[in-house]
């Protein structure tokens, strides 16, 4: 089995997230943060025959690495990845996939009442802005008919500078202020319809790969108020 250069960018996007990664027995992947405050899950072009547990995923991506057209064969304990020569081998242990950190139930978005659309160009601006100003916060707040407005910004400082960006966007009320950790946004590149519950969830749905990411909303967040 040779890994896609899609499913590749998926599982170093899912090493940001969580170092360890238990891969069940199908062609979908997930993972979850150890705080429980991000989850991620996506199809893969293959079909994995055994559910199996890598403790490292960046070693795990590294050892890929040390061959070309890395092809991988799934043993009972282990996996041998060899090259598209057959002269290069490596055997990679995996681990007990009950010592491993992942998610035990399908999500499931409640009664959503923010909607916007973040495509990757502002998903990078705001990450640019976050960076040059120091802040970890960005909010959702109403722009208008039809627009959300996200904000970078600090709730701990009402003077601090703020940098902000209108969205194509929808919701049940006029009130709202929903607050994400900047650092949470670890989605891959690509362009996102995003879902917001006044449940403090949201749902990040890249509308060009079967991924989807639920990110918790902070609990100083309002709606409605």
């Amino acid at each position: 089995m040779e890994l896609s250069e899609s499913t590749l960018a998926k599982l170093k996007n899912f090493a940001g997230i969580n170092s360890n990664l238990v891969i069940k027995e199908g062609n979908r992947i997930s993972t979850i943060s150890e705080a429980k405050n991000i989850l991620a899950v996506a199809s893969v072009d293959e079909t994995f025959d055994k559910t199996f547990g890598i403790y490292d995923l960046n070693e795990f991506l590294g050892v890929l690495g040390l061959v070309d057209t890395p092809r991988i064969q799934l043993k009972d304990d282990h996996a041998v990845i060899g090259d598209s020569s057959g002269r290069s081998k490596i055997r990679y242990y995996f681990s007990d996939v009950e010592m491993l950190t992942t998610p035990t139930k399908t999500a499931s978005m409640p009664s959503v009442d923010v909607k916007f659309h973040l495509d990757n160009d502002t998903l990078n601006r705001i990450k640019r802005a976050a960076a040059a100003l120091g802040h970890t916060e960005l909010t959702a707040t109403p722009g208008g008919d039809g627009v959300v407005s996200l904000t970078v910004q600090s709730s701990d400082n009402s003077t601090a500078n703020t940098f902000s960006i209108d969205v194509v966007g929808e919701s049940n009320t006029d009130k709202y202020n929903l607050i994400f950790n900047i650092a949470n946004l670890k989605m891959m590149s690509g362009n996102y319809d995003v879902e917001v519950s006044s449940k403090l969830i949201s749902q990040f749905t890249n509308t060009e790969n079967n991924l989807t990411y639920w990110i918790a909303v902070e609990k100083n967040s309002n709606y409605g108020e």
